[in-house]
């Protein structure tokens, strides 16, 4: 299988490749097209290496570049039976990708199905205004329950819709207010058990089901508000805020990461950031958190 590999590599470098660089000689103009198209390949894979840093894909497809690296190596070596059982499980290899990235790969379909040419041209101007008074609502609200160690969960919806998650909950449909969220979560009320969902500036509903994190994924510490929260930030791009029942300490799940106890000034810095297309990403957080701790311990010391 290796060897018909290497033969379709040769045979495709040479009706291709060859072929390609004999026109420019005959067409110089061909340049352009290809230099186009040279730099969108380039372009591409330097923000899909980039975005697969940041996720679980980045470690398998080292182990897929790793099976690739030994599969060789068996053939060459002339280690047949271990050649056999590598090649065999290579041609279930597609469905096997498609099985294991399925996560990934259904938001990538849907972060590309997102409109953002009107953000670009600051045609929403007026909604991010409205987003960003609604941003210091919530967190004021936040502040809130913290003091009061009220239990909540405070999903933000992004680019990829959450409508199953919504229609599992109570329906609200009501603008953003601080008083709205803290009266949600109030303990033994109907609302207060489940996530607020808010989606376009508007509170859409209340006591909504999230999806829950696996068990390795989480300490087993934490408990089921921080689990949702997780899981919620692997299967969407939504930014979910928890305020703990236990502790009245603030964390922050975003894209299947989670920061435990965020001071008010990251919270607000990271959901500003997001509105307006940036990526104020969680490791730049844990980094400050880090940073402002060993300040804080030198100097107690001193």
């Amino acid at each position: 299988m290796i060897e018909n590999f290497m033969v379709n590599i040769n045979t495709y470098f040479q009706k291709n490749v060859v072929d390609y660089i004999h026109e420019f000689y005959q067409y110089p103009i061909k340049l352009v097209p290809l230099i186009i198209d040279i730099a969108i390949v380039v372009f591409l894979l330097y923000k899909f290496i980039k975005a697969s840093k940041k996720t679980r894909v980045w470690q398998l497809l080292k182990g897929i570049a790793l099976y690739i690296v030994i599969t060789a190596l068996s053939s060459i070596l002339h280690l047949r039976i271990l050649n056999f059982i590598l090649t065999s499980f290579l041609s279930y290899g597609v469905i096997a990708l498609i099985v294991i990235f399925q996560p990934e790969l259904r938001r990538a379909l849907e972060q590309l199905g997102t409109n953002k040419l009107t953000r670009f041209f600051g045609l929403e101007k007026d909604l991010e205004t409205k987003s960003k008074e609604d941003i210091y609502k919530i967190l004021i609200a936040v502040n809130e329950l913290a003091k009061t160690k009220t239990g909540a969960l405070i999903v933000l919806e992004r680019d990829i819709k959450v409508q199953d998650i919504i229609d599992t909950g109570i329906t609200i449909n009501s603008d953003v207010t601080p008083q709205l969220l803290v009266n949600i979560f109030v303990p033994n009320t109907p609302l207060h058990d489940g996530a607020v969902i808010i989606s376009g500036n508007r509170v859409k509903a209340a006591a909504c089901i999230l999806p829950l994190a696996s068990d390795n994924d989480i300490s087993k510490a934490l408990g089921t508000r921080h689990r949702a929260a997780l899981g919620m930030s692997k299967e969407t791009d939504s930014i979910v805020i928890i305020v703990s029942e236990e502790s009245g300490k603030v964390s922050v799940a975003k894209d299947g990461k989670l920061i435990i106890d965020i001071d008010e000034d990251n919270l607000r810095q990271l959901l500003l950031d997001n509105i307006n297309g940036q990526d104020y990403g969680l490791d730049k957080i844990k980094k400050k958190i880090n940073s402002k701790q060993a300040e804080i311990k030198k100097q107690k010391v001193d």
